[in-house]
């Protein structure tokens, strides 16, 4: 469920606004600049929230705790950095505050769960060549394996790299938002990203020579 939608879309007049000027009129109790930021910013949200859990219906319930939590907390928002990456400041404490809970009650999930984006439908291609659908099974199946081992890092590690990867963020936003120094955000990406391309290299390798050939 995600945060209210609203029953008309919000006058242009707030679009034109900045997310510290709607914050304000938000913190005034005006619901319609509200919905503004919910609009702008929930699909980076739940994108983020998605992909460090690897469960919609979990990323689901962390958005609309955000948006919660922004609501209740706009009387006392200084716009001293970006909305952005208080935004994200709050995902990164509920996600961690998830994964911490799951370590706690499993040992941390397993990797022969489903991931995100996989599984529930097996699509067919009947007409298309074999060559064009074994492609397009590799590419999934390369897809899959990215976002497995992208799992399996540390969550520092994980949540640079998805905000540097899907959400065009700056190195210097990612250390505000882990609370850490520029150079440590570089050596966290630098061993997510060495990790990464030693659990992928086999199937980077594969593409390569598939491209060559």
């Amino acid at each position: 469920m995600h945060p209210r939608e609203p029953d008309h879309p919000p006058s242009g007049d707030y679009c034109d606004l900045t997310d510290a000027q709607i914050m304000r009129k938000a913190a005034a109790g005006n619901l319609d600049a509200f919905d503004v930021l919910v609009r702008r910013h929930q699909g980076a949200v739940f994108n983020v929230a998605a992909k460090m859990l690897g469960d919609i219906s979990t990323a689901e319930d962390i958005t609309q705790q955000v948006f919660i939590r922004i609501y209740r907390n706009a009387g006392t928002y200084q716009p001293s950095a970006k909305f952005t990456t208080w935004i994200f400041t709050i995902v990164r404490n509920l996600v961690f505050n998830e994964c911490a809970r799951r370590k706690r009650r499993r040992g941390w999930f397993s990797m022969d769960a489903p991931l995100l984006g996989e599984g529930a439908e097996s699509e067919e291609y009947p007409d298309e060549r074999a060559a064009n659908a074994g492609a397009q099974t590799a590419q999934r199946e390369l897809e899959a394996e990215v976002e497995k081992a992208l799992a399996a890092l540390p969550e520092n590690q994980r949540l640079a790299i998805v905000m540097l990867r899907d959400e065009n963020a700056s190195y210097e936003q990612v250390a505000q938002v882990l609370g850490v120094s520029l150079s440590s955000v570089k050596s966290l990406v630098f061993r997510a990203r060495e990790t990464l391309r030693q659990k992928l290299s086999k199937y980077l390798s594969a593409t390569s020579h598939g491209q060559e050939g």
